[in-house]
């Protein structure tokens, strides 16, 4: 592999005009599809196989109007203290409202008020002090779907009705906004320019890897957005592929960029450093990406098609970073040339006359903070080792307590409408009323639905932990009917769950008395759905991801001891950032310097994303760290001098990656998107403990434990791997004349 990218960066060091000319095409070619879209929407959330699922499914089926996956909004009423809503004037503004929502759109499927006894609410929609009652809007699209004019409408509608002199807040998912990169997200990419200037002391070397990652996200989001409509990609999508392109691309670029000025100060010309820097670092991009796709594809395994398309996306997004770092860097670099220098070091060179290659010694790489840090580590590596594990222990702790949730209105912030209409209906009608379940009673071909419907009514409301149970509404042909079911426990109790698992453990005595099969669904009983889907998912998930990812580690390192050796320090980096996140998000510590206004459940798909994500960017860090530790000591070095040389060579463009994607994702901690501001938090914590405590701490002490343990491999499965050369052995120092220069001693090779 480093032969064939050595020839690829000097192709595109050479016929530059024509990769820029290429990758120019893509933008634009991509740019205008995505112009043409219809953009990204949400498509239903299903969990295929579940029972949940299996009664959305038969509700669409048989009773098309009830748009059980269509978005839906309550309007809630409540009079001013002192009053009713069973005033005449109260009645009548609420009329007006219901009247207004019903003309407001299109999109509107239906609209039940409070008073419209007709439609099936009537007097239940009205608490018992007659103080609060709801109005239920049911749209023909999902949330995100509806157009701007259906979403003013029901605002508009809400304001009118304040107008009247009534409290009016509005519930359910109709509300839902697609997240939208903000201040946050420039923050932080402002950031990293200043780490990169500092850390190449060059506006040119910074602003490389800006730009091309700018441009492979570019493509990444108009790709998104050109096959939102038909793949149904959802806008939280965009902004996970917006976080992580951003993130892998600089990264990469950096890594490379940082090579080629290595290698252009042993005293390489510019065509030869590029072909060098892609067969060394270029070979490391390829497989820290590869773990990184394989990452984000495992998520296909969980069986939840939204969560795989988000995956998807992101890895699609990830593989364009990739090739750009292959092909559009180098093309860069040929046109930087030596301009990618620090212009003090380009002036000593004018200055002084540059010195041949054969009279120009290589860089130290005993020297610098990094090499000084590897000492102090191996210097005590078991006290450092067992500190380490202890320390990141301690953080994982809180995990002990995780509870999770898909979230609902109930985790909104206080101020907001959403938050304030769900409190209004847990105060008048209990805090069940915000997570109703729907019990489908299907006789098939009897025709006596209603009749098996009223006795599974009787059957579970006898139930303990139902507070009611609502009359059947029957279809057309008499052979399904669906009985609203509300708990006496909030949506996200473990009452509610055990609740649902024990009317479904009830499955053969509602068969026996209705002789009908009968089903729970409804939005809570689909959230419990998936929260069981996804902590089944995780052991296979993992399994698949270690043991792909091992296999590509075991490739590149040659070596068994280092790819287990990566595992364990993931898997201690995940686990203490999670803990992290519960104790931010679950119970409120330091909440409020990081804008957490409502604390509760950890989101259900957080810890197998944060696993994916994780996972990717954590062998991202050790490729990149411990294969040049691979190369001193494949060039001779003893194992502990090949660390400190490792670490000489790569701790200050680690420090800097890591702190560009630290910056990167603490941009999107400002989102209001729930999920992607935890997702940003937790991959900004990850990155800083797995670069800084695992990467650049317990690997350097674990490898002066293990010594020439750690590179050990058996010579069966020696003969049988296939060898990428991620060390650059096979290059043999050509120049770009082909020629090839005596071998230099590497500066770590002096035994120690």
């Amino acid at each position: 592999m480093a032969s064939l990218l050595y020839r690829l960066g000097r192709c595109a060091f050479r016929r530059r005009w024509w990769f820029l000319l290429a990758w120019v095409v893509a933008l634009v070619g991509v740019g205008f599809a995505a112009a043409a879209a219809s953009g990204p929407s949400n498509s239903p959330l299903t969990v295929p196989g579940t029972e949940s699922q299996r009664g959305f499914d038969l509700i669409d089926k048989r009773f098309p109007g009830a748009s059980a996956d269509g978005a839906t909004a309550r309007v809630v009423f409540s009079a001013v203290p002192g009053q009713t809503l069973a005033s005449s004037e109260n009645v009548a503004a609420v009329r007006n409202v219901v009247a207004e929502l019903r003309t407001g759109s299109s999109q509107v499927a239906s609209v039940v008020g409070p008073f419209d006894d007709s439609q099936g609410l009537g007097p239940r929609a009205l608490n018992a002090d007659k103080t609060i009652a709801y109005a239920v809007v049911t749209y023909t699209t999902t949330a995100t779907e509806l157009s701007d004019t259906t979403v003013d409408a029901l605002k508009r509608a809400a304001a009118d009705g304040r107008r009247a002199g009534l409290r009016v807040e509005i519930g359910g998912d109709a509300l839902t906004e697609v997240p939208v990169a903000g201040r946050g997200e420039i923050v932080g990419l402002a950031i990293t320019v200043l780490v990169l200037i500092l850390t190449f002391g060059s506006l040119i070397a910074a602003g490389l890897p800006v730009v091309t990652a700018l441009w492979g996200v570019g493509i990444g989001i108009a790709g998104i957005t050109a096959l939102g409509g038909v793949l149904h990609l959802s806008g939280s999508t965009a902004l996970l592929a917006l976080m992580l392109g951003l993130a892998v691309g600089i990264d990469y670029a950096l890594f490379i960029v940082s090579r080629y000025r290595a290698e252009l100060a042993d005293g390489h010309d510019g065509e030869h450093a590029v072909g060098r820097a892609l067969g060394t670092a270029g070979s490391a991009v390829v497989f820290a990406g590869l773990t990184v796709v394989v990452a984000l594809s495992g998520l296909a395994v969980v069986d939840i098609p939204n969560l795989t398309k988000m995956g998807l996306a992101a890895a699609a997004t990830v593989t364009v970073a990739v090739f750009i770092a292959l092909t559009l860097v180098p093309a860069f670099l040929g046109f930087a040339k030596r301009r990618i220098l620090p212009r003090k070091v380009r002036k000593a060179e004018k200055n002084e006359g540059r010195e041949s290659k054969a009279s120009r010694q290589p860089r130290s790489s005993t020297a610098g903070f990094g090499a000084r840090w590897a000492r102090i580590v191996m210097a005590r590596p078991l006290a450092v080792l067992v500190l380490g594990i202890l320390g990141l222990g301690a953080l994982a702790l809180p995990v002990l307590d995780l509870r999770m949730a898909l979230p609902d209105d109930g985790h909104k912030p206080r101020d907001t409408t959403q938050r304030k209409a769900y409190d209004l209906l847990a105060n008048g009608f209990g805090p069940g009323f915000n997570g109703p379940l729907i019990i489908t009673v299907n006789t098939g071909e009897h025709r006596d639905a209603r009749i098996a419907a009223d006795k599974a009514s009787q059957i579970v409301g006898a139930l303990n932990g139902v507070a009611a149970v609502g009359p059947p509404t029957v279809d057309a042909f008499d052979g399904v009917a669906m009985v609203t079911v509300v708990p006496k426990a909030g949506p996200n109790d473990s009452a509610t769950k055990d609740l649902v698992s024990h009317i479904r453990d009830y499955r053969g005595e509602l068969r026996a008395a209705t002789g009908a099969d009968v089903l729970v669904t409804g939005r809570t009983a689909l959230n419990i759905d998936i929260a069981h889907r996804l902590a089944t998912a995780l052991i296979p998930y993992l399994a698949l991801v270690c043991g792909l990812a091992f296999v590509l580690l075991l490739i590149v390192f040659r070596s068994v001891v280092v790819p287990l050796k990566a595992a364990a320090g993931f898997l201690l980096s995940v686990l203490a950032s999670l803990g992290v996140i519960v104790g931010v998000f679950q119970h409120g510590w330091l909440g409020g310097l990081l804008g957490v206004d409502q604390t509760g459940p950890i989101n259900s798909t957080m810890p197998i994303f944060l696993i994916g994500v994780v996972f990717g960017l954590a062998m991202d860090y050790e490729v990149f760290l411990v294969s040049r530790m691979r190369e001193e000591y494949a060039s001779g070095a003893q194992p502990r001098a090949a660390v400190v040389a490792g670490l000489g060579h790569n701790a200050r463009v680690v420090t800097a990656g890591a702190l560009i994607m630290i910056s990167v994702f603490a941009g999107f901690i400002g989102s209001t998107e729930p999920m992607i501001k935890m997702l940003g938090f937790g991959l900004g914590v990850a990155v800083l403990l797995d670069a800084f405590v695992v990467r650049m701490t317990l690997v350097p002490a674990a490898l002066a434990l293990l010594g020439q343990a750690a590179w050990w491999l058996p010579r069966r499965l020696a003969a049988v791997l296939p060898n990428p050369d991620i060390d650059g052995a096979r290059l043999g120092g050509e120049d770009a004349a082909g020629t090839v220069p005596p071998q230099r001693r590497p500066a770590s090779q002096a035994r120690k």
